[in-house]
C-alpha cells in the first residue's frame, strides 16, 4: 500500500526495509576515516559497469581495436565530475536531488523530471534483463526467453535481503565488483594485449573520430557510461555518512564529509573506469585483427573467446562477469527507483515491490524482443537502451548543475566558477552528442 512520507523525510537506502547509517568519529585518523566512509561511491559505480557498457565497449574494441580508449577515459572522468556534484549536494542539503526538483520546480516540471527519470531506470533495467538473460544462456543453455524469463527471480532475492543493513549490502555490491574484475583481468592475462597499442588508444584524438561509426559508437559508450538515475541516487545514499557528524561546527563537518565523499566516488568510479576500459581491450585484443573479422554482438564474443583465448575457460568467466553485471546493477536500479518514488512523489512501497514493478515493465519489451527477433537481438537491443538512457541524461544534468550552483541553496559550498564552467561544458558536449546519437538512430 503507498503511504505518504513526511516532507522532511530522505531515502537513503529503501529506509523502510535497511536501516543504519555509518558514523564517522572525528577522532579515527584520515585512513579509517576513509574506509568508514567508503560504500556509496560503490553502489553509484555499478551502474557504470552493466551489460549496457558491455554492448558498446565490445562493439567498439572489435570494430576499432583500442582508438575508443580515450573516449572511455574521458566519459568517466565526467562522470566523475557529475557524480560529486550530485554527493555534494546530498551532503550540504541533506536533502537528494528528487526531493529539490519537486520542491524547486512547478507540480508539472517535477512530474515531467520523474517520467524521464523512471524512464531512464527502466531502460537500464531492460539491459539488466537482456544482460543476465544472456548470461544464463551462455552459462546453463537454457534458451533466451527461458533466461529472460529466470531474471524474474531476482525479486526473490531483493525480497530475501529485506532487513538487512546499509554496510552489508555494501559488501554484497563488492562482491560482485570483485567478480568482474577478476574475470575479465583473468581474460585479459590469457588474451595477451598489445599494450603499446593500448597506450596510444588513451591519446584523445579527433582523428580517431572520423569515421561516422566511430563517431557513433563514441556517443553510445558516452551515453552507456554516465547514468541520469544515478545522480538521484548518490545525493541520497551519501546522507548514510553524515547522519551522525552532528550540527557542532556545521562547515567543518561539511567541508570533510565532501572530501571523503570525494575520495570514496574517485576511486569507485576508476574502479569502474579500469572495468570498463578493460572490456574494450579486451574486444580489441581478441577480435580485432585482420582476417578475422568485426564481433558486433555481445552474444558472439562468447563463443569467439574460447578459440582466441585458446581455453573454454575464456568464455566461461566472461559468462560469469556478465552475470554479475546485471546482477550488481539490479541493486542499484532498486534503490534508485525508491529514491525517485519517494523524493519526487513522497510515496514509499517496500522495496521488493518496487523491484517488482520495475523488472516487470522491463521484462515485456526484452521477451518480445528476443521471441521476434530472435537469439541474435541482444546486441541491437543493448545498445538501444543506452540511447534511450542518453536522452534522458540532460534532464537530470540540468536540475543538478542549477541547484550545486546556487548560493541560496548551497551557502559557500556553492559551484566555483570553474567547477561550474566545466559542468555547462560537459551538459552542452554531452546534450549535443546525444542529440546526434539519437537523430542517427531515428534515421536508420
Amino acid at each position: 500500500m503507498l503511504k505518504k512520507l513526511p516532507t522532511t523525510a530522505t531515502a537513503p537506502f529503501c529506509p523502510s526495509e535497511v536501516s543504519g547509517t555509518v558514523t564517522v568519529p572525528e577522532s579515527y585518523p584520515l585512513w579509517k576515516k576513509i574506509v568508514r566512509y567508503a560504500g556509496p561511491g560503490l553502489l553509484v559505480s555499478v551502474g557504470y559497469m552493466d551489460p549496457g557498457n558491455w554492448a558498446t565497449a565490445i562493439q567498439g574494441g572489435s570494430q576499432f581495436g583500442n582508438q575508443l580508449l580515450f573516449v572511455v577515459v574521458l566519459s568517466s572522468l565526467a562522470a566523475i565530475v557529475l557524480q560529486c556534484l550530485s554527493a555534494r549536494l546530498g551532503i550540504v542539503t541533506g536533502k537528494d536531488l528528487a526531493v529539490h526538483c519537486r520542491e524547486q520546480y512547478s507540480a508539472l516540471s517535477a512530474k515531467a523530471l520523474w517520467l524521464f527519470a523512471e524512464l531512464s531506470i527502466i531502460a537500464c533495467d531492460l539491459a539488466e534483463v537482456l544482460g543476465c538473460a544472456l548470461a544464463f544462456h551462455l552459462l546453463l543453455g537454457v534458451s533466451l526467453p527461458a533466461g529472460v524469463a529466470l531474471t524474474a527471480l531476482d525479486t526473490v532475492i531483493v525480497l530475501a535481503l529485506k532487513g538487512r543493513g546499509f554496510r552489508q549490502l555494501e559488501a554484497i555490491i563488492l562482491g560482485l565488483i570483485a567478480t568482474i574484475a577478476i574475470c575479465l583481468f583473468a581474460e585479459l592475462a590469457l588474451v595477451k594485449p598489445d599494450w603499446q597499442s593500448v597506450a596510444a588508444g588513451l591519446v584523445p584524438s579527433l582523428q580517431k573520430l572520423a569515421e561516422r561509426d566511430a563517431l557513433y559508437l563514441a556517443i553510445g559508450i558516452l551515453g552507456a557510461t554516465v547514468m541520469p538515475h544515478n545522480l538521484y541516487l548518490h545525493s541520497s545514499v551519501v546522507q548514510t555518512r553524515i547522519a551522525a557528524l552532528g550540527m557542532q561546527g556545521r562547515d567543518k563537518r561539511l567541508d570533510e564529509s565532501i572530501k571523503l565523499s570525494r575520495v570514496d566516488t574517485i576511486v569507485s568510479l576508476m574502479l569502474a573506469l579500469f572495468i570498463n576500459g578493460a572490456i574494450l581491450v579486451l574486444a580489441a585484443s581478441a577480435f580485432h585483427k585482420p582476417g578475422f573479422g568485426n564481433v558486433m554482438d555481445i552474444d558472439q564474443a562468447y563463443y569467439l573467446l574460447a578459440p582466441v583465448a585458446g581455453t573454454a575457460m575464456a568464455a566461461i568467466l566472461f559468462g560469469l562477469a556478465l552475470l554479475a553485471s546485471g546482477q550488481s546493477s539490479t541493486f542499484t536500479g532498486t534503490i534508485a527507483g525508491q529514491v525517485i518514488m519517494e523524493g519526487f512523489l513522497k510515496l514509499k512501497i517496500p522495496c521488493w515491490q518496487r523491484r517488482l514493478i520495475t523488472r516487470g515493465l522491463a521484462l515485456a519489451p526484452a521477451m518480445a524482443g528476443v521471441l521476434t527477433l530472435g537469439d541474435h537481438a541482444i546486441g541491437k537491443m543493448l545498445v538501444g537502451s543506452q540511447v534511450v538512457l542518453s536522452m534522458q541524461l540532460p534532464f537530470a544534468m540540468y536540475p543538478l548543475i542549477r541547484l550545486t550552483g546556487r548560493s541560496d541553496l548551497m551557502g559557500r559550498f556553492v559551484n566555483a566558477w570553474w567547477t561550474s564552467v566545466l559542468s555547462w561544458f560537459l551538459f552542452v558536449v554531452i546534450s549535443a552528442a546525444n542529440a546526434w546519437m539519437v537523430w542517427q538512430a531515428l534515421l536508420g
